[in-house]
């Protein structure tokens, strides 16, 4: 098969593929940079930044859903789960500030109850 001169290569199904590829790249990594849990933190003035490598994560979003270093769990895997932490760790807290309050006063009087005073609750500064 010989080319003619003048003729030449049809790029234009390539462009179509590559900019398909582009979106989808874009796309993808949006939600890599928000992280696994989407949450929205509460606002306080005297908010600081946490730099402990030793913690706990425990998050509760606005579905009330609650996680533990971003695997969910129940109440009751948290209480094992307290049980079997250090009390010299922290516990960061972040709870989403459209979940139940209710939620939150559980996790901290399971805390308590457990003896465990070494909790930071996550918020953002305004």
């Amino acid at each position: 098969m010989k080319i003619k001169k003048g003729e030449g290569l049809n790029i234009v199904p390539f462009i179509d593929i590559m900019l398909v590829l582009l979106a989808i790249v874009l796309s993808i990594s949006t939600f890599i940079a928000q992280g696994k849990i989407s949450i929205d933190l509460p606002e306080a003035n005297s908010a600081q930044k946490q730099n402990d490598d030793k913690k706990v994560s425990i998050v509760v979003d606005a579905q009330n859903q609650i996680y533990v270093d971003d695997k969910p769990t129940t109440l009751e895997e948290l209480k094992s789960l307290v049980d079997s932490t250090d009390a010299k760790t922290l516990i960061e807290l972040k709870s989403d500030k459209d979940s139940k309050f209710e939620t939150f006063v559980k996790i901290i009087d399971l805390l308590k109850e457990k003896n465990h005073e070494n909790f930071a609750i996550s918020t953002k500064t305004n």
